[in-house]
C-alpha cells in the first residue's frame, strides 16, 4: 500500500499513554478512588490480542484498500488531495464505522470477531489494544466510501486517525467533559458504557469520533449507574486463542443442536442472545 498507517506509527503514543494511565489510577485507588486499574494477566491478553491483530487486520485492510482501489474508478468526484477530502473522508469513515460497528453488535456471526474486544472484565487503555483478528463486515462497509470522491490512501489513512481517536476513551482516568463536546463526540464517558454488560447499557454507544450517529439513530445511553465491564456471561480466561475463539464454537454448537432452517441460521446471524431465547423460553438478551 502507498500509505503509512497513522494507528501503527502510534504505537509510541500508546505505550507511554499505558505507562501514564497506571501511574494516575495507582495513585487515585490509593487516594480511595473506586477504580479497577490493571491486572498483569489481563494486560499481557489485551496486548497478545493486539500483536496479532496488527498480522490479520493488516491482511484485511489490505483487501480493504485493494476493493477501494477498484470502485475508485465510479467515483462520483475527485476531491484531490486537499482538506475538503480530509474532512469528508473523515466524517464518512466514521457514518460507516458507525454501522459496522452496530451491526456487530447485532449479527451473532459479526459479533463472534467482535466480542473479544468486549471479554475483559476491566477497563483501561490496554483493553483498547485487544482488537478483532476477524473482522471481515469491514471489506464490504468502507471501501464505497471512495465513490464520494475521497482517494483510497486518504480513506485509509482517516480509518488510522479514527483508530487512535478511540484509544482514549478507554479509560476510567477521565471523567465527563464539557457538555457541548460530550453531546457531539464519543468521550471516555460515552465509551464505558459500551462496554457495560448492565442490561440498559447492551448494545449502545457504537460511535467512533462522533456520539451523534447514536443519538440520530437511536441506540445512545448517557452513563448514569457504575459500570459493569465485561459480557452478560464472561469467559475467565487469558488464553488468547479461547478469547478469539470462543463465540464461534458457540455458535457452531447452538448451530448443530438446532431444530429447523429457523432456528439455525438465527443461530448464526440474529442477534447473539436469539437463540438462547428460543431454547430457554426467555426474551432476547443483546450480548
Amino acid at each position: 500500500m502507498d500509505y503509512l498507517d497513522p494507528a501503527i506509527l502510534a504505537v509510541p503514543l500508546y505505550v507511554g499513554a499505558l505507562y501514564w494511565e497506571r501511574h494516575v489510577l495507582d495513585r487515585r485507588r490509593a487516594g480511595g478512588d473506586d477504580l479497577l486499574g490493571y491486572v498483569q494477566p489481563d494486560t499481557w491478553a489485551s496486548l497478545g490480542m493486539g500483536l496479532v491483530s496488527l498480522l490479520t487486520v493488516g491482511v484485511l485492510n489490505l483487501g480493504v484498500y485493494s476493493i477501494a482501489q477498484f470502485l475508485w474508478q465510479w467515483r462520483l468526484v475527485d476531491l484531490g488531495n486537499g482538506p475538503t477530502a480530509w474532512v469528508v473522508g473523515m466524517i464518512a469513515w466514521d457514518f460507516a464505522y458507525y454501522w459496522t460497528h452496530r451491526w456487530e453488535h447485532e449479527c451473532r456471526f459479526f459479533w463472534a470477531a467482535h466480542v473479544n474486544h468486549h471479554s475483559s472484565e476491566l477497563y483501561n487503555l490496554s483493553t483498547a489494544l485487544r482488537q478483532p483478528w476477524s473482522p471481515v463486515l469491514v471489506l464490504v462497509t468502507l471501501p464505497p466510501i471512495v465513490l464520494l470522491g475521497v482517494r483510497p490512501w486518504i480513506m485509509m489513512s482517516c480509518g488510522g486517525l479514527n483508530l487512535i481517536y478511540q484509544f482514549w476513551v478507554h479509560t476510567e482516568a477521565i471523567g465527563r467533559l464539557p457538555r457541548w463536546y460530550e453531546y457531539v463526540f464519543n468521550t471516555a464517558s460515552h465509551h464505558r458504557v459500551h462496554h457495560g454488560s448492565n442490561r440498559q447499557y447492551l448494545d449502545r454507544n457504537h460511535g467512533g469520533i462522533f456520539i451523534l450517529w447514536d443519538r440520530l439513530f437511536g441506540t445512545f445511553e448517557p452513563e448514569v449507574e457504575r459500570v459493569r465491564y465485561g459480557l452478560t456471561k464472561n469467559i475467565h480466561t487469558y488464553n488468547l486463542w479461547r478469547v478469539f475463539s470462543h463465540e464461534y464454537a458457540a455458535i457452531l454448537a447452538d448451530f448443530r443442536t438446532a431444530r429447523g432452517a429457523k432456528q439455525k441460521f438465527g443461530a448464526v446471524f440474529f442477534g447473539p442472545g436469539w437463540f438462547a431465547s428460543q431454547t430457554q423460553g426467555a426474551a432476547p438478551t443483546p450480548q
